[in-house]
């Protein structure tokens, strides 16, 4: 006989925990997003004599000691402490309470592109300068990818899954998504997911520039991320981190939580193209969206925003907006889909960008407002759709879609539903 179906497990919002170079929290994010503020400006994490570019989005006024007790700190590299201050923003938004009766349900997936490029830096300098003996014996579990997870694991005692992903610029779409196929075979009832990272340094502005990725656009720092302009020439680079909480649907809703919207699609692929390159017409990041589209069962035409992952590259740019034109098609032609980057404003997280791009769409869909792409003053011919120029637009949504793509051909899309019940 063969067995029934089980019904997959619905999977809700109830926390989200921000920080990058326009906001510390969540709600200072929306606020500089509705304001078109730009988080881009000169560099103040090192001495920048010999760079070719001077400027990123970093994080300003943050004190890790808010989050993390001081001696523990120095053990951390800064993508980590990003990821506790995040994690306590969206534990503290949910209200969700890590118990002896719920520990071993409740996990954490928190990924990091890249990990503790500072603390790498910081002890290479210290071997070639000192020897073997002056590197730290902290140094491994500060700057290796997982110990975000592992942290935040720690502080708030979930015992349930514990993972991290590392699929560049798609992590933390990918860790969200990941968390939410957890939850959905009943692996977890709950999970802290996300990204985060810290790559404003010597090391990561130098090669990102060298590879002629990043704008240089130094004498206007706050204009230099400009995605779809035809004068678009790289990205920002910013850093941060997006925690979402998200929790099974009766496990929510016996604990009595608010409930901020819904996840219903993921959708995954690859472009086995290039090592940074997109394949043509964007057709691999066509295939995540679409693959999203039947996770979640809609139609294209069923999707209000897209919150792109365009991050102001010339040929990145065009070919994503040509992968939504072939998903999409008329209803994105026609104007009716709103399409933006917030990247315009946060610069590029890479790793944290989709979790941090994911609490933004969730956020756009609650208070049916689209956030802006600012420095959109000349459309690329070639990018033909409703890019939210330079304004917030008002539109009651239903569904939204959040991008994120990566070096190796690694793309990820999210769906998220407002939540109505």
């Amino acid at each position: 006989m063969a067995q029934a179906t089980i019904p997959a497990r619905r999977v809700v919002v109830t926390g989200i925990g921000l920080i990058c170079g326009i906001g510390n929290t969540a709600p200072a994010v929306w606020e500089s997003l509705m304001a078109g503020k730009s988080g881009m400006a000169g560099i103040t994490a090192f001495d920048l004599e010999g760079h070719s570019v001077l400027f990123a989005a970093e994080v300003k006024d943050f004190d890790p000691h808010v989050f993390v007790e001081k001696k523990e700190a120095r053990k951390m590299g800064r993508f980590i402490h990003f990821a506790m201050a995040a994690a306590a923003e969206a534990m503290e938004h949910s209200g969700l309470q890590v118990t002896p009766e719920n520990a071993e349900m409740i996990g954490v997936h928190i990924g990091s592109g890249i990990g503790g490029f500072d603390i790498i830096e910081r002890e290479h300098t210290n071997l070639m300068n000192g020897g073997p003996r002056k590197v730290s014996p902290f140094f491994i579990p500060a700057s290796i990818v997982n110990l975000a997870a592992g942290h935040v694991s720690i502080k708030y005692g979930a015992k349930g899954p514990n993972e991290a992903t590392a699929t560049a610029c798609t992590t933390s779409a990918h860790a969200i998504g990941d968390a939410f196929r957890i939850i959905q075979r009943g692996d977890a009832d709950a999970m802290i997911a996300g990204g985060s990272e810290a790559a404003i340094t010597p090391l990561g502005v130098s090669g990102f520039a060298n590879m002629k990725a990043l704008s240089t656009r130094n004498d206007a720092p706050e204009k230099a991320s400009r995605p779809w302009d035809k004068d678009r020439d790289g990205f920002v680079i910013g850093e941060g981190a997006g925690i979402l909480i998200l929790e099974e649907l009766e496990f929510a809703k016996a604990r009595g939580a608010k409930i901020l919207g819904e996840v219903v699609g993921y959708g995954m692929s690859s472009d086995a193209f290039h090592m940074t390159g997109m394949a043509p017409e964007g057709e691999g990041c066509a295939r995540a969206m679409r693959n999203a589209l039947k996770t979640a069962d809609l139609q294209p035409e069923q999707i209000d925003y897209v919150n792109a992952h365009a991050t102001s590259t010339p040929l990145g740019d065009a070919m994503e907006s040509k992968g939504m034109e072939t998903i999409f098609g008329e209803h994105a032609l026609s104007h009716k889909l709103l399409v933006s980057s917030t990247k315009s404003m946060t610069g590029h997280l890479l790793g944290g960008a989709g979790g941090l791009e994911a609490g933004i769409t969730l956020m756009a869909l609650q208070k049916g407002i689209a956030p802006p792409t600012i420095n959109l003053d000349n459309v690329d011919p070639e990018c033909r759709l409703n890019y939210v120029p330079n304004k917030p637009v008002e539109k009651e949504m239903t569904y939204a879609l959040s991008n994120s793509f990566g070096f190796g051909g690694t793309n990820g899309s999210l769906i998220f539903k407002r939540w109505t019940e």
